[in-house]
């Protein structure tokens, strides 16, 4: 619904769980708006559709889970060095290898990273409720054009497959905005090119420079966070996307108990709201990192506070059959206050 509300027409993609639900209503949807749906015959067909469709200056999309994102990270590269919007979602499932259908957030470094090859970044957005998918789905969108640059939407199974209220924010695809970029032939006069090959002397160092230019002007204006009981905590959870939800509940808990506790959620991962967390984690002088991983995020959350504040880390890797409650988390707040 989000990517129908952003003006997008084209999708291309490859079914696998838990990622399934997306094709299949835009299947169900685009004809009527005369939207193109296409399966793919494989995730690196599917990529290279969305590079093709977004050089033609479309706004376009595919989806997957965490095997078939693998599959995409060389079209990911390419587009991010030929600087070609398209908005890419991740419900993520666990892994490595095939893994399985439970959440994980072990994607982290894969998505915020670069995962394929060549030094790029591109946009991450880390929802944690269904409203967000949403929203963030449609800024995705608007992240993608401003920037010329691949988004990624990164959630989990747990999200993916979440059922609550949502709050329709529908806007006119007449607000599009101009490409003057795109692809188009020669018919209409100067001939337009679109590349991530750059063999003149000293014009490939240029690019990437280029590049990393506009990747500083994401960190500048582009981060977003939340933040809940941080202006007096003395202990800062971090967390972000599904676990977030339950370290928010936690949280209340240890407040109800006699805690000063607080918690900070990214919604950017790239850029990552380094600013805004290293306030936050100054003034509570500990921080508690909290994932549905073995330590991913928790690299970040240390490089942005320094070596002064003390940042623990407790993380529950899939495989044990089920998210931890806030109990639990509860009970590693309390371990870890001081």
């Amino acid at each position: 619904m989000g990517a129908i509300e952003a003006g997008c027409r084209y999708y291309f993609g490859y079914p696998i769980t838990p990622q399934s639900d997306i094709p299949e209503y835009l299947s169900r949807e685009f004809p009527a708006l005369c939207g193109e749906f296409i399966q793919a015959e494989s995730e690196v067909g599917a990529i290279n559709m969305l590079l093709g469709a977004s050089a033609c200056g479309v706004r376009a999309m595919t989806s997957s889970s965490s095997p078939g994102i693998s599959l995409k990270q060389e079209g990911i590269s390419y587009m991010a060095g030929a600087e070609l919007p398209g908005v890419i979602i991740n419900i993520s499932r666990s892994g490595p290898g095939l893994g399985g259908i439970d959440a994980s957030q072990s994607d982290y470094f894969q998505s915020v990273k670069g995962g394929g090859h060549g030094g790029y970044r591109i946009g991450v957005l880390a929802p944690n409720s269904v409203q967000e998918m949403y929203d963030l789905t449609m800024h995705a969108f608007d992240l993608a054009d401003r920037y010329r640059t691949p988004v990624m939407v990164l959630g989990d199974s747990v999200i993916g497959q979440m059922k609550e209220a949502l709050v329709p924010n529908p806007r006119p695809v007449c607000a599009l905005p101009e490409k003057g970029w795109a692809v188009r032939g020669k018919g209409d006069g100067e001939q337009r090119v679109v590349k991530s090959l750059f063999l003149g002397d000293g014009e490939l160092e240029a690019h990437n420079w280029h590049l990393h230019a506009k990747y500083q002007e994401m960190k500048e204006k582009e981060c977003l966070s939340e933040e809940y009981q941080t202006a007096d905590a003395t202990l800062l959870v971090v967390a972000f996307g599904s676990v977030a939800r339950i370290a928010h509940t936690a949280v209340t808990m240890a407040r109800e108990a006699g805690f000063k506790v607080g918690l900070f959620r990214p919604i950017t991962l790239f850029p990552f709201p380094e600013q805004a967390l290293a306030q936050a984690a100054g003034r509570a002088g500990r921080a508690l990192d909290i994932e549905l991983n073995t330590g991913q995020m928790v690299e970040d959350v240390r490089l942005t506070v320094g070596a002064g504040i003390p940042v623990d880390f407790y993380g529950r890797p899939p495989g044990a059959g089920s998210l931890p409650s806030p109990e639990e988390l509860f009970e590693v707040i309390k371990k870890h206050y001081v």
